[in-house]
Order: C-alpha cells, then structure tokens, then sequence
C-alpha cells in the first residue's frame, strides 16, 4: 500500500506542478492573460506541498525519483493538451526515467 500511496501523491503533484507550469505558459506566451498565469502560479504553489506527504523523509530523493514522473508525465502532458507526438526516442527516454524513478524510490534499503 505505501508504493500505491506514494504513485499517487507523484500522480498529484505532476498534475499540479506541470498543469501550474502550462497555465503560466498559456497565459504569456499564448497571450491568454494574466489569470491564466495567476492560476498556474497557484497550482505550482500547491506541487510545493505534496512531496511533504511522501512516506519517504529524504527530500533529495523524494525530488530526484519525481524527476522520472515530470518528465513521462509532461509529454503525456503534451500529447492531452498540445496534440504533440512523442517519438520513439522521447518514449525511451521516459521508460528509462520511470526506471531510474522505481529505483530510487523503492529499492529495497537496510535501514535508510
């Protein structure tokens, strides 16, 4: 259960931080206002807090395993939103971040 728990918060906290980072993008570089930006900064505001509910205390690693999850999730990010297309290479790249991510999350570890 704590694995399920954990996929979940990193699940949240991609929502918010790489959403957050969209509607920023959105609001200045597409031109769509300020309340668009507003909104993003917001949803980046709230990304801060979801790490602190990992069951893992280690920040570093906390931080680093959920680098695997923005990078597979901001191109699926990009594929919902922006109708981009990953190639194979992009794709390899995620499984290979997603890899590294399980591994440092949830290794087995005596003690630490």
């Amino acid at each position: 259960m704590p694995i399920l728990r954990s996929a979940a918060l990193f699940v949240v906290a991609a929502l918010f931080e790489i959403g957050g980072a969209w509607l920023v993008w959105q609001g200045v570089r597409e031109h769509r206002g300020w309340l668009w930006a507003v909104g993003g900064v917001l949803s980046l505001g709230a990304y801060g807090f979801v790490a602190t509910f990992q069951p893992d205390a280690h920040f570093g690693r906390v931080l680093a395993a959920y680098g695997g999850i923005f990078v597979a999730g901001s191109l699926l990010w990009g594929v919902i939103a922006d109708g981009y297309r990953p190639d194979r290479w992009d794709l390899t790249g995620a499984l290979v971040c997603l890899a590294g991510m399980a591994v440092i999350m949830w290794a087995p570890r005596n003690g630490g």
